[in-house]
């Protein structure tokens, strides 16, 4: 037997027993933290429905950050009620002392209830809504 035939019979040896052996993956750390950073990632935003005086409403909650300190930005709005659009982020938590006092927090539940809060604040201005359906809103809360 020859060199030639000694080398094809090697590669068809190879050939032969490659498709039966299991794949080898290389791990490194990305594989490891990778799903749970991509998971803590996705759940910085929050979008759903609130029910509102009686009225459905819907609501977002999406991240904000500020050098390296990580808040929230927040909105509630009811569509088929009115165009009053509820807010709530940090910079109006440090420049208005009114409704927003709430919004000193860096929650994204807590910045969803300071929306929620100025929203009915701005609809009791504009004649939508009572003060006892107001204080309601805010027991609920």
């Amino acid at each position: 037997m020859g060199l030639s035939s000694t080398f094809v019979s090697a590669v068809l040896v190879v050939a032969l027993v490659a498709p039966l052996t299991p794949r080898c993956y290389g791990f490194g750390l990305k594989d490891l933290f990778l799903p749970a950073i991509t998971d803590q990632v996705k759940d910085l935003w929050r979008n759903g429905d609130v029910d509102l005086v009686d009225h459905s409403c819907s609501y977002s909650v999406k991240p904000d950050i500020q050098g390296i300190e990580l808040y929230f930005i927040g909105s509630v709005t009811c569509p088929g009620w009115t165009t009053i659009r509820g807010e709530s982020n940090s910079t109006l938590a440090l420049t208005s002392c009114s409704v927003l006092l709430c919004c000193h927090t860096r929650s994204k539940s807590g910045f969803l209830n300071c929306a929620i809060k100025d929203f009915i604040q701005k609809a009791l201005k504009a004649g939508l809504v009572t003060e006892e359906e107001k204080q309601n809103q805010s027991r609920i809360m």
